[in-house]
């Protein structure tokens, strides 16, 4: 395939997965975006990154965006490139805010707009972006923003999704500390298996939350909905202030949980002043972005001279 255009502008949403008890099913996006800009040159690669991760995130062909963008148009059959890649990162890194997927799924997508409309549809970046996260969770609200229930297919490794718009009377609160933890250390303290009681227990509730985002279930019963027993308290001595603080929030009658592989606590709600006020003296840096309906955007040209 031959590229169609050679200047790309990508915007990815945040997300947070789980929502609870949907265990690397449930997931929505977040009003906090990273801003990717991207040309394509005869020559080496040059990333500039700016905000999040600004020290530490690669700046050449070991980006993470990049190495997306490469595997992506490999599966075009599209030539690779020199890129000048400028990155302007919102999402807080190793936070549980979905920071890796969002530079997945804008890899692929500065593929696809190199590529040309039509070069992919977006059941398939939802199927290379799982393949290169290892679940739809935080990719499937990236793309398609809104609040999403994903699962795979196993006989052909597919990904599929379900996009709702969230109830306008359901918000977001994110609480981010100043520490971070790996998703592979987070996944690390869970164990090979758990009980029956636990498991349908989850079920149950990923039940409700999927029918009170849905619009078919009263956001009364949201403390019910974000119940879970298979994967935070195991979670709790890697992230013992964040679990606390989750405790502490639900003791209030807010609907709090660990936001993906965390630190982060999410609230489907908004929070009194008085409470933000004792988190920020705390150390939590606290956010209160809208549940965002769309997800990534991109748009592409090609230099006249």
């Amino acid at each position: 395939m031959r590229l169609q255009n050679d200047h790309v502008r990508v915007r990815v949403p945040a997300t947070s997965a789980n929502l609870g008890p949907g265990f690397d099913t449930a997931g929505l996006a977040l009003g906090i975006y990273d801003e990717i800009e991207l040309r394509a040159v005869a020559g080496n690669t040059r990333v500039s990154v700016y905000g999040e991760g600004a020290e530490t995130v690669p700046t050449d062909d070991n980006n993470l965006i990049v190495r997306a963008m490469r595997r992506t148009l490999d599966y075009l059959d599209a030539s690779q490139v020199g890129v000048i890649m400028t990155a302007h990162n919102r999402i807080p890194h190793a936070s549980g805010l979905g920071s890796s997927a969002a530079a997945v799924v804008a890899g692929i997508l500065l593929a696809r707009g190199l590529a040309g409309e039509g070069a992919l549809t977006d059941d398939e970046v939802l199927e290379l972006a799982t393949q290169m996260e290892g679940h739809p969770d935080n990719a499937a609200p990236a793309i398609f923003g809104g609040v999403t229930f994903s699962w795979t297919v196993e006989e052909n490794r597919g990904a599929r999704t379900i996009v709702l718009e969230a109830p306008s009377n359901i918000q977001a609160s994110v609480l981010i500390p100043h520490q971070a933890v790996s998703t592979q250390q987070a996944r690390a303290a869970l164990p090979p298996q758990v009980p029956h009681r636990d498991a349908a227990h989850n079920v149950a509730r990923t039940g409700l939350l999927a029918l009170i985002m849905a619009g078919k279930a009263s956001p009364a019963y949201l403390m019910d909905a974000t119940e879970d027993r298979l994967h935070q308290r195991q979670r709790a001595e890697t992230m013992p202030h964040t679990y606390e603080l989750v405790e502490y929030l639900r003791e209030r009658g807010l609907p709090a949980v660990v936001s993906g592989a965390g630190p982060t606590v999410l609230v489907l709600a908004r929070l009194p002043g008085e409470l933000i006020r004792d988190a920020k003296a705390a150390g939590w840096r606290v956010e209160q972005p809208d549940i965002s309906p769309t997800g990534a955007t991109w748009e592409a040209s090609r230099s006249t001279g």
